[in-house]
């Protein structure tokens, strides 16, 4: 038993985790596929269809030897024309891009501006080695305009979400003036945003109508609102080819899947053809979380204070003894407990009406 006094301190805490089988039978209010893509049979038989079609089923080996596919770079060129970038490099999850972006980006003399709420995969990559980092308050421009101001590197890199994953609220339209202003490198982390925000949903750039930029650099993950596994960073032509040379996760991992790669590439077409409608959507679910539980957000996430770690896991066992999968989310990945409600587009409008009015009960 090595490590028992670690596991009962947590159980102490209210903080000890374990894995749950998912149950088909509850209302998933719970999972990060905000538009329903993962239930969308369509798509998965279409992509099989084309699988069926190559002459491979499988990758065979990293990018840089003879992994790459027409299918990876079909699918980055349709990421790269929909949203406005030079180029775009698929990889294999959310977690991995942000290593790969921040362990290579920032280099000896270089120095790191971090929101202080950015995903734990993005303040693990700033730890790996000797990395000059410098957190600022969560979405506070001012401090860090100033610390910018100081900064006497030879290069500032800034890390943002665009919508930030627990809190569920929108960088500030702000970053990207001071970017600008400042000749600084940005990093967006559009996990949360890339799919639900903007005319097209395509994300927080589109949102903010941003116009693209050679500092400018943005993360997806594909297995949230595209309804598949992997991610993509997109950015200029120079920093893709600096990645693709410097990245770990890239040179050194497998492709992607050519099944998840397929499977994605259809999901955008299908969101940038249904924009309209998803949108709509969207807004539907907002207005209802409005109503019902009078929170405001511009995305999907929507975190309910609870400030229990112990409280917080019996509300969501409550809520799933009624049928619904809800995330209660707990220190150290919060600062305070949270009920993390997704109003998810594969759950009707009706069901997440209900779930609003049984939490209120059980708060």
């Amino acid at each position: 038993m090595f490590y028992k006094k670690e596991l009962d301190a947590l159980k102490r805490a209210g903080r000890y985790r374990k894995r749950e089988v998912v149950q088909k039978s509850l209302k998933d209010f719970a999972s990060n596929d905000y538009l329903g893509l993962a239930h969308h049979k369509e798509l998965h038989t279409l992509t099989c269809n084309l699988l069926q079609k190559n002459d491979v089923h499988a990758t065979k080996a990293s990018m840089l030897v003879n992994g790459y596919h027409q299918i990876h770079k079909d699918f980055e060129d349709a990421l790269c024309e929909a949203n406005g970038f030079e180029a775009g490099i698929v990889l294999g999850s959310g977690f991995n891009a942000n290593i790969a972006l921040i362990e290579s980006l920032v280099r000896k003399g270089d120095r790191l501006f971090m929101d202080e709420l950015y995903h734990a995969s993005g303040v693990l990559a700033s730890q790996l080695h000797n990395i000059d980092v410098t957190f600022f308050k969560h979405n506070d421009m001012h401090e860090l305009r100033e610390l910018l101001k100081s900064s006497g590197a030879k290069r500032n890199i800034i890390a943002v979400e665009g919508i930030y994953s627990m809190d569920g609220d929108l960088c500030s339209r702000e970053v990207f003036t001071i970017a600008d202003t400042f000749e600084a490198i940005l990093i967006v982390d559009e996990a949360h945003s890339s799919g639900v925000l903007g005319k097209r949903l395509m994300g927080v750039y589109e949102h903010y109508g941003i116009d693209i930029k050679a500092n400018h650099i943005k993360m997806g993950t594909l297995g949230k609102a595209y309804g598949s596994f992997g991610a993509f960073i997109l950015a200029s032509e120079h920093i893709a080819l600096y990645l693709l040379n410097r990245a770990k996760p890239i040179i050194y991992a497998t492709s992607l899947s050519l099944y998840d790669t397929l499977l994605a590439h259809q999901s955008l077409n299908y969101i940038l053809s249904h924009a309209q409608q998803l949108k709509e959507e969207v807004q539907k679910r907002q207005e209802i979380i409005s109503k019902e539980l009078g929170i405001s957000v511009e995305g999907l996430i929507v975190p309910v204070e609870i400030g229990d770690n112990k409280k917080v896991i019996e509300i969501k066992d409550k809520l799933q003894e009624l049928g619904y999968a809800v995330g209660g989310i707990r220190q150290p990945t919060v600062q305070s407990a949270i009920i993390r409600l997704i109003a998810r587009l594969g759950q009707s409008s009706e069901d997440l009406r209900e779930l609003c009015r049984e939490l209120k009960k059980v708060l």
